[in-house]
């Protein structure tokens, strides 16, 4: 039984059916002996002046960067939550709907599992890759949010945002209060689970961590359907009203659907992303895995059409699986991205946090009410202002 707060409705659909018998159909091999997992190195705490990094401005404490601003920005060290996170006596609020997802619903993810306490190790021959023998076809099920606002109009195409390791509460609060100030356009909100896992040989790390454009045909094929016949709404097919988000490799994943599918999305938005070599199984055509955006991809492509706001903290992940190949440190990692972004002219903000860990949830709420009217900059919002003319700040 859900206990749900006034004006919000919580509704759990069932699509679990056949799950029993994928398992089944699907016996799980024999597992090898547990592999000890290294230890995992505390993360040293990174000065955003290090050499290397990008010119940013240093706001005082306590400062959220300008809506309206490209560039590369320094908060904290305190984070204090944005008022927009939390519930506004008056603020009209959204319906939130629940259903379940099943493997054994899907084309395109029939499942994999790692056996438990079980990791890859450094292939031999090349440092930069994990080898991983205990990964295995295996059944899961996901939860999937569906946030629709009080200012929908029934039969409407609706702009909207597509999350990562959903349901985000946090997400949807925040839409509720931008959504009145005017400061975001009325959007839907899909927030989806992974499928179990994390890191390589898991059905997370394949979906969020794979280059491609496979996880992007999934939402769009098996997903969005589901939300728009389930609850009778309408999904833009315009790819400048469709964001992504997401923390970690939910955060990679974000920018990798819209990086192989920008005839879908445009906006994407980003926590402590995870643009490190983390791809599971190899693939020789980004053998680095999310590290060749900033390697490569973004360097060497034409500009795409797309916004992105991204987030690292001082104290991110670093060297933090087997891998010794000099691609695991998420700070280097989105410093990076942030040269790369601003090198070939895109709209984008970076912000590096002061006091801050990896994925960090203080941050989040500080910063997630901005971050979103960034993303959203140039999109009409009924009954907003003019908007004000995009500034570009340190670096951009």
């Amino acid at each position: 039984m859900f206990r749900v707060p006034i004006f919000r409705v919580l509704i759990l659909i069932g699509l679990m059916a056949g799950a029993s018998a994928a398992v089944a159909q699907t016996p799980a091999p024999t597992a090898p002996a547990p592999t000890a997992r290294p230890p995992r190195p505390t993360p040293p705490t990174r000065d955003p002046n290090t050499p290397g990094y990008v010119s940013a401005k240093e706001l005082s404490d306590g400062a959220n960067a300008p809506a309206n601003a490209d560039g590369n920005f320094i908060l904290g060290p305190t984070h204090n939550p944005a008022p927009e996170m939390s519930v506004q006596e008056g603020v009209p609020q959204g319906t939130v709907y629940e259903f379940t997802m099943s493997s054994a619903d899907s084309k395109i993810y029939p499942g994999i599992a790692r056996d438990p306490d079980t990791y890859g190790t450094t292939d031999p021959n090349d440092p930069t890759r994990m080898v991983v023998t205990t990964s295995h076809p295996a059944p899961y099920t996901r939860r999937v949010a569906v946030y629709v606002p009080k200012q929908y109009v029934a039969g409407t195409a609706a702009p909207f945002i597509v999350g990562a390791d959903g349901p985000d509460h946090g997400l949807f609060a925040a839409l509720d209060n931008l959504i009145a100030e005017h400061k975001v356009p009325a959007m839907i909100a899909v927030s989806i689970g992974n499928g179990s896992g994390d890191a390589q040989g898991s059905e997370r790390g394949l979906e969020y961590d794979t280059m491609s454009g496979l996880y992007a045909e999934f939402v769009e094929k098996e997903v969005l359907p589901l939300v728009e016949s389930q609850y009778h709404v309408k999904l833009t097919k315009d790819p400048d009203g469709r964001a992504t988000m997401g923390g970690s490799s939910g955060g990679s994943c974000a920018l990798i659907m819209a990086w192989y599918h920008p005839e879908l999305y445009h906006r994407v938005l980003t926590y402590s992303g995870t643009y490190v070599n983390q791809q599971w199984p190899h693939n020789p055509e980004t053998p680095h895995g999310a590290w060749e955006f900033h390697e490569h991809l973004i360097p060497n492509s034409p500009a795409k059409p797309l916004r992105l706001w991204l987030e690292v903290g001082d104290r991110d992940n670093f060297n933090s699986n087997s891998l010794r190949d000099n691609m695991h440190d998420w700070v280097v990692a989105n410093e990076n991205m942030a040269k790369a972004l601003a090198a070939k002219g895109y709209h984008y903000q970076f912000v590096f946090a002061r006091n801050a860990g990896h994925t960090d949830r203080a941050v989040k709420q500080q910063t997630l009410p901005e971050a979103l009217e960034y993303l959203w900059q140039g999109y009409p919002i009924a009954g907003a202002k003019a908007p004000a003319l995009i500034t570009s700040i340190s670096g951009a």
